[in-house]
């Protein structure tokens, strides 16, 4: 019997994590039958063992070489060794919140054939920087007044990047794609933002997107300031690249973002009483800041770098690098 949902976690090292993300999913409260498929690239630290001898029939894994992970192929793998109805997509930390995620994001592709995919609301881990915490509850509910959208205004979506933005975001954090869908647009084979590339793909085919606010996972990052500059790297190039964005293009556009960001957190500060609460969070903000904003200036003009510098700039460059290196030492093992 075909099932309604497939969901598929890619992985490599998780660490422990990845025992709270499974049984959080092969918990879920549904009225439709689903199914679990695990796709590793290369862990050393026990995931595949863990996954081997999971206590859920639901469960599988499928193991891949490291060098053959891709953001884009690994998840076209994973559809493509699944049967559901629905793909059903979540990184290895991303936790779902409740017995109920799964069946709200089932819910709005069911209720409306025409969407495509869906994106659900992320929740910041407890431990998280305050900071991080209030981006990503703003990031998210700017979504909630229009949950589905599509592409009902050609000459706007030509004209305005931010509309633009606003229609093809997308994040597989967390997220469901309609599996008929995918079996004609397929997502990319890139190194970043690939799922924001499917969704501007699909809508600009006239299907819709969907958000499920009820659709929650716990899913953030506190990275460390040379991290997180890179991470803003990524983020830059990709966009500028693969959709013509110019994050920050000048000089003094990185210090006004700068400058802009920190006073609004300055402000949040305040209004929060973090600055007694949590000093530590407040004084390290605004370098955190300042690294964003040099990694969106750096991205936004990779082009003119020189190729080892964009190389070290890149986290997922480098991750990237990491996984061919450890299976050539594999192959000399």
């Amino acid at each position: 019997m075909l099932k309604k949902a497939s969901v598929i976690v890619p992985t490599k090292n998780p660490g422990g994590i990845l025992r709270s993300v499974l049984a959080a999913v092969c918990n879920q409260k549904t009225d439709f039958d689903f199914d679990v498929l695990v796709i590793d690239s290369g862990s050393t630290d026990g995931t595949v063992e863990f996954v081997r001898q999971f206590d859920d029939p639901r469960v599988r894994l499928h193991e891949i070489a490291p060098a053959e992970f891709g953001h884009g192929k690994t998840r076209n793998l994973g559809v493509s060794l699944t049967e559901g109805e629905f793909a059903v997509l979540i990184t290895h930390d991303a936790l779902p919140a409740n017995e109920g995620w799964l069946a709200a994001m089932v819910r709005p592709a069911e209720q409306d054939p025409d969407v495509a995919g869906v994106f659900g609301r992320h929740l910041a881990y407890p431990d998280a920087s305050p900071f991080t915490k209030r981006d990503l509850e703003r990031h998210f509910s700017h979504f909630e007044s229009t949950p589905v959208v599509s592409l009902d205004d050609r000459a706007r979506y030509d004209r305005d990047p931010g509309y633009r933005q606003f229609l093809h975001f997308f994040s597989d954090n967390n997220a469901l794609i309609r599996r008929s869908v995918w079996q004609q647009f397929p997502y990319p084979d890139v190194d970043f933002a690939e799922d924001q590339m499917w969704a501007e793909t699909v809508i600009k085919q006239g299907w819709k997107k969907a958000y499920a606010h009820d659709g929650v996972v716990f899913h953030s990052h506190d990275f460390p300031p040379f991290e997180s500059m890179q991470r803003s790297f990524d983020e830059a190039y990709a966009l500028f690249r693969l959709f013509g964005y110019t994050l920050v293009p000048s000089l003094f556009r990185l210090v006004r973002a700068w400058a802009g960001a920190t006073w609004r957190d300055v402000r949040y500060a305040v209004q929060a009483g973090l600055i007694w609460r949590q000093p530590l969070a407040v004084l390290g903000m605004p370098w955190r800041n300042f690294m964003r904003s040099a990694g969106h200036y750096l991205g936004s003009r990779a082009d003119r770098l020189p190729v080892g510098l964009r190389h070290r700039l890149s986290r997922d460059r480098r991750m990237m690098a990491g996984l061919t290196v450890s299976v050539r030492a594999e192959e000399k093992s």
